[in-house]
């Protein structure tokens, strides 16, 4: 087990009732130039403070945006050039229902369909994503739990609520340009993904700032 796996798995989550933390700053730079990011650490502690883990070990240095959808968002951080995985610690406490907003230039954790299944990969947006965001009538935990045990007796049901959210945890403060650059490249399908940059767009470090 890698040092980053097992440094993940000491996370805890904030304690309740402390006072706001101040946003933390961090300097993302790519192949097609630098993004400052505000990592709010406030209304998303857990989330935070797994991407900012991954900061500090260098987790997502040589990653790459493998996933670049035009209106929609540009997401990374969870492979490299050759589109290998890179090494990722445990799933990740949803906070999709902080209040937090998929609204241009927001920072989100990317997942699978699963709500707790966030590792490592993120997404900038670059478009207004209500849909992405935690709603009134989205899943709950158990209501996912309940839709499994079905599912293992060989139930299956329409989902008849909406999906529990993508977490945000920051903003885009300097370098939307260079967002809006990568947003525009143009992509194909490539072994088994779809709308990945025909060129590599490398993260080459990510670092906190002073």
């Amino acid at each position: 087990m890698s040092t980053l796996i097992r440094s993940l798995s000491l996370f805890g989550l904030v304690c309740s009732g402390a006072a706001a933390a101040d946003p933390v700053r961090v300097i993302m730079e790519t192949t097609y130039g630098a993004i400052t990011l505000e990592v709010n650490t406030d209304k998303a502690p857990a989330t935070a403070a797994n991407f900012l883990q991954y900061v500090d070990q260098a987790g997502y240095d040589h990653t790459i945006f493998h996933r670049v959808i035009d209106g929609f968002m540009i997401q990374g951080g969870g492979h490299y050039r050759d589109l290998t995985e890179s090494p990722s610690g445990p799933s990740l406490f949803n906070e999709a229902d902080n209040g937090l907003r998929n609204e241009v230039g927001t920072i989100a954790m990317a997942r699978m369909s699963e709500i707790d299944s966030a590792t490592n990969q993120f997404f900038i947006n670059v478009a207004d994503n209500p849909r992405l965001d935690h709603q009134p009538t989205s899943c709950s935990r158990s209501d996912e739990a309940a839709a499994a045990a079905r599912a293992e007796r060989g139930l299956f049901k329409p989902k008849r609520c909406k999906s529990f959210g993508y977490a945000v945890f920051g903003r885009v403060i300097d370098g939307m340009t260079v967002v809006k650059t990568i947003e525009q490249v143009a992509t194909d399908a490539q072994g088994g993904f779809f709308d990945a940059p025909k060129e590599p767009i490398t993260i080459i470090s990510i670092r906190r700032l002073p």
